[in-house]
């Protein structure tokens, strides 16, 4: 029988847990719009261009339970007629327990964004199937460049005099 302490990584030597508890996530938002079906869904259409665009919103939701919510927007063309948009904002509610304030940001913003996305990213891919288009793969994203470019973005802001976000 192994204890507790045998079967916590960090004391054996392995990775460290994350000190990042997920409470619950949830789909706040979802809009698919087919606004030219059944003409874009005929045999011999060009394929489409896809644009897809990520965010990641965090905020404090109760005591110590923050909200991220992680939004893809994926827009279809097909020269200049839209094929499909799809929209969605996925949540997810953390709980950071014993995390210095410091670190918030970042573990939020990164981590939690890291484990809503798969879930977000079969959800975008069910939406178009079920749009009758081939499942939308969105491609892995760089959470710590998207990070890293909205705290260079809120820095600039707070040059500015503007209050940055989070």
């Amino acid at each position: 029988m192994m204890s507790e302490q045998a079967t916590n990584g960090q004391d054996q030597g392995g990775p460290a847990a994350l000190p990042l508890h997920v409470l619950a996530q949830y789909v706040k938002d979802l809009s698919f719009e087919n606004p030219n079906a059944p003409q874009s869904l005929m045999a011999g259409q060009p394929q489409p261009q896809v644009n897809i665009s990520v965010d990641v919103q965090a905020r404090l939701a109760a005591d110590d339970i923050y909200e991220v919510v992680l939004e893809l927007r994926a827009e279809a063309k097909q020269a200049e007629t839209t094929t499909f948009i799809v929209e969605l904002s996925y949540g997810g509610l953390f709980q950071l327990p014993g995390v210095p304030e410091e670190h918030h940001a970042p573990l939020l913003m990164i981590e939690g964004a890291r484990m809503l996305f798969p879930f977000a990213r079969a959800i975008v891919a069910e939406a178009t199937r079920d749009g009758g288009y081939p499942p939308l793969m969105v491609n892995p994203i760089d959470f710590v460049d998207l990070f890293r470019r909205r705290a260079a973005a809120a820095q600039a802001q707070q040059a500015t005099g503007q209050q940055p976000p989070f």
